[in-house]
């Protein structure tokens, strides 16, 4: 249920707008034929910017237990150019949402989250969304 909550004020507080920066950056990727390994990271993730309480990114590697091409040394390649093209600028979105959420103590949760969405933007290849207990499946706290 808090969750849920927690979804509907970040919907409010700028979650949907930065969701459509991610997609706009998918579809921008997408225009070109290179551009789609880009498009498919921007999408999932503007599922995640939609609605991301109660879920978390995780490795794709840690989730699947075996390296693909997005954790290989060609998805270090992958983000450098994401982030070139097209990280920057929903980073400074992120940045910019989270400090109108700084503004009131209230929205200090929520600017936390563009914060950490914002740190995505640097490297969202060869990541995976997943529910918050799947992920403390892979990464129990002792």
């Amino acid at each position: 249920m808090l969750s849920f909550l927690g979804n509907v004020i970040w919907f409010v507080m700028g979650g949907v707008f930065m969701a459509l920066g991610w997609l706009l950056a998918g579809c921008l990727m997408a225009l070109s034929i290179i551009g789609l390994p880009w498009a498919r990271s921007a999408f999932v993730i503007a599922g995640f910017a939609l609605v991301p309480f109660g879920r978390t990114l995780i490795r794709r590697d840690i989730l699947t237990g075996r390296r693909d091409l997005g954790t290989s040394g060609w998805g270090v390649v992958g983000n450098i150019i994401w982030f070139v093209f097209a990280g920057w600028w929903l980073c400074v979105g992120h940045i910019l949402s989270a400090l109108a959420c700084f503004v009131t103590i209230i929205g200090i949760p929520w600017g936390w989250q563009h914060l950490k969405l914002a740190a995505l933007t640097l490297a969202p290849v060869g990541t995976a969304v997943v529910s918050i207990r799947e992920a403390e499946a892979f990464n129990p706290r002792a």
